[in-house]
């Protein structure tokens, strides 16, 4: 029982702390999203909005992130309770990936371009969790005691902006389906489709299509996201401890 009520305690810090990274890194940098976003429209930046309006739908936005980021980290952090395996297993990353990939799948039918977000989110989740904890252990055992959440922060911004990187033409091609549904570019279909529409027009440089704004913005994201997640889920259970 004890260990039932626990783990409920640990899955209810998960998600609360979940929701408030989420509504911290929706409001610092959906305008870089916003950027990225129009770099990759086939009507090119200036056509697509340019800086016009980049703060537009931040509340919506901010709004939206709580209940989701929460769902992630709720199901990120059960998963990996649930496939427990000792820390020096090999599996270890296996965990992680699993706990990540079954995060992201969270809740069908909230957006345009589900499917295609979801085959862009898992593989991105597929590398930075798995990278993240791996950081954050190996600078744990290095310093011999727990990260702090500024070390977990830093571990983030790596992970995040490596996997920006090596995902950005799944991120090109879930943005051209969107826009396609949207009628603001022509029909783009599935991701392989889309992928090859954008190969055969502009190149590697199109499949990499910002690139730079997308790992500057991610990267700046897992910082502030993951370091606030350990942050903030590191406060309550202490709460949760000092309570009566």
């Amino acid at each position: 029982m004890a260990v039932v009520l626990v783990t409920i305690h640990v899955a209810l810090t998960g998600t609360r702390a979940g929701g408030v990274a989420g509504v911290c890194v929706d409001l610092i940098l959906f305008p870089l999203d916003t950027i990225k976003t129009r770099l990759q429209s086939p009507q090119g930046f200036n056509k697509a909005g340019g800086f016009r309006g980049i703060y537009a739908g931040v509340p919506s936005a901010a709004i939206g992130s709580f209940p989701n980021a929460a769902a992630f980290f709720i199901t990120y952090e059960y998963v990996k309770w649930f496939l427990h395996t000792d820390s020096s297993s090999y599996l270890m990353p296996v965990k992680h990936m699993l706990a990540a990939s079954a995060g992201e799948v969270g809740i069908q039918g909230l957006y345009r371009g589900y499917k295609s977000t979801v085959l862009r989110e898992i593989p991105f989740s597929l590398v930075q969790f798995p990278l993240w904890e791996s950081l954050k252990a190996l600078w744990s055992w290095r310093q011999d005691h727990v990260v702090d959440s500024w070390q977990s922060a830093v571990c983030g911004a790596f992970a995040g902006g490596f996997a920006a990187a090596v995902t950005t033409p799944l991120d090109v091609a879930k943005t051209r389906i969107m826009l396609a549904k949207a009628g603001s570019s022509p029909a783009s279909g599935n991701v392989l489709s889309a992928l090859h529409g954008v190969w055969r027009t502009r190149g590697l440089s199109g499949l990499f299509a910002g690139v730079f704004p997308r790992m500057a913005a991610i990267s700046l994201g897992g910082f502030i996201f993951l370091g606030a997640y350990d942050q903030t889920r590191s406060f309550l259970l202490e709460l949760g401890r000092e309570s009566p």
